[in-house]
């Protein structure tokens, strides 16, 4: 699971962020054996945190008795997150491995999106309204058709 942010022209589905281009964070789930997507939510504007806009996508009534694995960002959302370190102390062994798995799996994840991301869409979506949800679902499926072909 991790969200991704998408460069929009349509001010109403996206906020300005820090480099004053507006974007939308699109929060997306991938199955980390097969690498398929398996839902993508809504965009919210991109000014919002990931670990907010995962409550407000309501992908987590998707994810019943599924093991989620998020990055850091996603504290409290019932998310298996990576341990963190402690000021001035290392961490103990058993978490760093339990990191180092997490950290395998995750970069699964990322790949996707970043190949999600090859699509010209998700690098300048003129869509207006539902226009950028309904791309970000066109792509899933042909990134989907384009590993199980």
């Amino acid at each position: 699971m991790d969200g991704t942010l998408v460069p929009v022209r349509d001010r109403k589905v996206g906020a300005s962020g820090r480099n004053h281009r507006f974007s939308a964070n699109v929060q997306v789930i991938v199955d980390a054996d097969t690498r398929l997507v398996i839902v993508a939510a809504r965009p919210a504007p991109g000014t919002i945190a990931d670990a907010h806009a995962w409550r407000a996508s309501g992908l987590a009534e998707h994810c019943h008795d599924v093991t989620v694995l998020g990055d850091g960002t996603y504290l409290n959302c019932g998310m298996v997150v990576p341990h963190r370190k402690r000021p001035r102390r290392p961490l103990p062994a058993g978490e760093e491995a339990d990191n180092a798995t997490h950290r395998k799996v995750r970069a699964r994840v990322e790949h996707v999106i970043a190949r999600m991301k090859n699509y010209k869409f998700p690098r300048d979506c003129r869509q207006h309204g539902d226009g950028l949800h309904h791309a970000v679902q066109a792509v899933a499926r042909m990134h989907n058709l384009a590993l199980t072909s």
